[in-house]
Parts: C-alpha cells; sequence; structure tokens
C-alpha cells in the first residue's frame, strides 16, 4: 500500500519507520533539507512520563489572565491571538475541570508508557546515537503547598504506572549534586528514575536514515500546497514539485496540520504554542548538572544533553511567528540564575544557539491520531510539549490502525472534533 507522511519531524519520522516495518510502500514530504529541522530541534530534550499533565488544569485560566502583558511569565498570551484562537480557547476552558484534566492525564501516560519501550527498540534494533542518557528527573519545590500538590498528581497516575519518589531536599542534593548551594531554599522534590535524555534532533536524523535503508523515500525542500481529493477519497497530495499520488496520506506536520486540513474542510483543534530554548556548551562547567533539573517555582528546566547545556521553560501563545523574543529569552535565563548562579558564568548568548519552535497543541492536551472523515487520510499530530515523549508511540499506534489492528491503547474522546476523526474513545 502507496503512503505519504507529511512532516519529517520526529513524529512524522516514527510514522514513517512503524508503517515501513508494516509492509507501507512510505514516502515522507518536508519543507526542510532534513529531517528534525522545526519543533524536533530545540525541544526540552526530556522523554518523560513525569510531565504528561495537560496544561489545560483547574486554576490554569486564571493564571493566563493575570500573566496577560508579563514577558517573564511562564505561558503568555498575546493580545494579538486572541481573535484568532477563540474557538480553540472555548475548548481549552472546557478541559480545565478536574474530571477532563485527570482523563486527558491518563491518556497521555499509557501513551508514553507506550512509547518510552518503543523507542528503545527502534534504538535496539537500529542502533541510533543521539546523546541517550537514563540517569532520570529531579524537580524540586521551594513550596510545601506545591510539593503536595505534585505527590497528590503523581500518587494519581502511579495507579496507571508512573514511577516516582517523593524525595527531600538533602535527597535532591545527594542525586544531583550541582543543588547543594541552593538545598536551604528547597523543601523538596519529586524524583522520576525512568525518565530519559536525548537529542530529539540527532534521532530523528538517525531514524531517518533508518527509514531510508528499509525502503523509504524522503522528499525534502518540497512545499505542501493542498490535498487532492475526489469522492470522499484521498488520492495525492500537490506539492510545489508536482502532485504525489498515494493511497494514504498521514498529516504530521505539527502545528500546519491544522491549516493544511482546513482548506478541505477538515477543523482539527490545534493551535501552535512558542516554545524557545537556549544551548550552549558545557565547557569549563565541571560542576554542571548531570541529570535534567526542572524548577518549580522558577518554570524552567535546566538539561543536559552530551556535552552541550540546555535551557528551556517558555510557553508563548502569538500565532505562527516561531521566532525568539529577545526578552522572553532574558527571562529563562534570568530564571536560572537563583538555582544554579553560575551559569551566567559560563553561557556565552552569543556563541549559544537560541532557537524558537511551535508546538502543536490541543485544548485536550492530547494528541490526535486516527482517521479523518475523508477516506485514506490520517492525522498524528497534536502532541504539545510531548512530542518528543509521545512520538514512537503514536506512530506505532497510528500504524497499527491504518493496518485494522488494536494497539491497546484508548485514544480520549475530543470535545469539539467530529467523531470519526477518531479511532478510538475512552
Amino acid at each position: 500500500m502507496s503512503t505519504i507522511v507529511l512532516g519529517a519531524g520526529v513524529v512524522g519520522v516514527a510514522t514513517a519507520w512503524y508503517l515501513a516495518r508494516a509492509g507501507h510502500e512510505v514516502e515522507v514530504v518536508d519543507r526542510q533539507p532534513g529531517a528534525g529541522l522545526e519543533t524536533s530541534w530545540g525541544n526540552g530534550g526530556i522523554i518523560h512520563a513525569s510531565e504528561v499533565a495537560p496544561w489545560s488544569q483547574p486554576g490554569m485560566p486564571l493564571k493566563i489572565l493575570q500573566w496577560l502583558g508579563n514577558e517573564d511569565a511562564p505561558l503568555l498570551l498575546r493580545y494579538t491571538a486572541i481573535p484568532h484562537m477563540w474557538r480553540w480557547g472555548l475548548g481549552f476552558l472546557a478541559n480545565c475541570t478536574p474530571e477532563r484534566h485527570r482523563a486527558n492525564a491518563v491518556a497521555n501516560l499509557d501513551l508514553a508508557l507506550l512509547s518510552l519501550p518503543s523507542l528503545q527498540e527502534i534504538v535496539a534494533e537500529t542502533g541510533i546515537e543521539y546523546d541517550r542518557a537514563t540517569g532520570g528527573v529531579v524537580k524540586i519545590y521551594r513550596s510545601q503547598h506545591a510539593l503536595d500538590n505534585a505527590e497528590r498528581a503523581s500518587e494519581f497516575l502511579a495507579g496507571r504506572g508512573l514511577l516516582f519518589e517523593r524525595i527531600t531536599a538533602s535527597r535532591c542534593v545527594e542525586i544531583e549534586p550541582a543543588l547543594a548551594a541552593t538545598e536551604s531554599t528547597l523543601v523538596g522534590g519529586v524524583f522520576f528514575a525512568r525518565d530519559e535524555v536525548g537529542d530529539c534532533n540527532k534521532f530523528t536524523h538517525g531514524l531517518a536514515e533508518a527509514c531510508a535503508l528499509r525502503g523509504v523515500r524522503f522528499h525534502y525542500d518540497t512545499i505542501v500546497r493542498h490535498l487532492d481529493i475526489a469522492d470522499g477519497q484521498v488520492r495525492g497530495v500537490v506539492t510545489d514539485k508536482g502532485l504525489m499520488e498515494a493511497d494514504i496520506i498521514v498529516v504530521a506536520m505539527g502545528s500546519f496540520t491544522a491549516p493544511l486540513l482546513r482548506k478541505i474542510g477538515i477543523r482539527v483543534p490545534i493551535y501552535p504554542v512558542k516554545g524557545v530554548s537556549v544551548t550552549f556548551d558545557r565547557g569549563a562547567w565541571n560542576s554542571a548538572p548531570r541529570i535534567p533539573v526542572i524548577d518549580d517555582s522558577n518554570m524552567f528546566g535546566l538539561v543536559p544533553i552530551g556535552e552541550r547545556m540546555r535551557i528551556a521553560g517558555s510557553a508563548e501563545i502569538t500565532g505562527y511567528d516561531a521566532a525568539p523574543v529577545e526578552a522572553r529569552i532574558a527571562a529563562i535565563i534570568d530564571k536560572v540564575g537563583p538555582t544554579f548562579p553560575q551559569v551566567k558564568c559560563h553561557l556565552d548568548l552569543a556563541k549559544a544557539r537560541v532557537w524558537g519552535g511551535l508546538r502543536p497543541v490541543t485544548p485536550e492536551g492530547t494528541p490526535i491520531i486516527g482517521e479523518t472523515p475523508v477516506a485514506g487520510l490520517w492525522v498524528n499530530s497534536g502532541h504539545g510539549h510531548l512530542g518528543w515523549t509521545l512520538a514512537c508511540g503514536s506512530a506505532r499506534v497510528l500504524a497499527d490502525l491504518t493496518c485494522g489492528f488494536d494497539s491497546g491503547i484508548r485514544l480520549p474522546k475530543r470535545q469539539g472534533v467530529r467523531r470519526s476523526i477518531m479511532a478510538s474513545e475512552a
């Protein structure tokens, strides 16, 4: 069966891998000159079941209103974006109830717990090198109330397979000695031993090469214009280089999935949320963290990736503008200072890689995986901040569904989405 995957980010390439393994003749189309060069390039780098909770959660709407106009806000809604996202915003509000939030978190966790072993299987088969580290992740807290809430949320998910350990401030330092200078300010933390780290761009590039060895053909520097539909059936895709025909089309274009499908009258609730990161060489910072540290109070993550360090911790709703904003970059760097005072001695912004990318976020905070109302047209998108975490699992589910197999993963019922776009419901 001939299949075209639109998008060569980590989700698209992983989808191509599993489809090829299932016997499809696969081609991949992407506008970039290589794989993994957009949102898959500069994400936080953590593969973590520990962060599966959607942003749509109780209390978040009020926080977003309080953060309006504040450049150092962890989630900043630009006024100019509001007129274009009202429908998505209403869906987001509807998912901020405790019941919906818990259901969506469980759905993400189930997929994450499939995704990690799927990733490990791919690596075992292909030998891809991507700066993988398996030391876990520590999340630190300075508020007893916040730590107690985090423990309750983790305990709820532990019943579905989340592995976590509540730890004291001294145990935080024992696990990550770089926290010694800030120990007196901590009330404790949560340690997630199963979480991993890796360079998503390197993995995606390596997996694309492995796909090519399986016969997958990649068409880079190719712009998707629109889909070719006839009699309720997908026929192919029209690009700037001509028509490409196929039996199945899988749209895995991240935030650009929604505008492409809108051209044929299918509305999917995916909206871009900009993330930024700063990546710099560890260099002479010998006491830098060796495992990722997520600071709950200052809202940042400092992640070692090989011999590099990456600072991430920003979400900005501003439409399809992916350019990093100087004020947002300065804000996340400033937030690192109280926890790791040495960072400013070792971070030369002129030599660092400052990156911005668009996370494809749904109101539910869960990805859309399934067939659309158009026969043969499928979607694997909307992974939000969990693209790296959920990529291999969602690709495996998508491939199973196209072949008529039960993946064992129950996808959530979506509010505001036509039922036929979802392959399964919880």
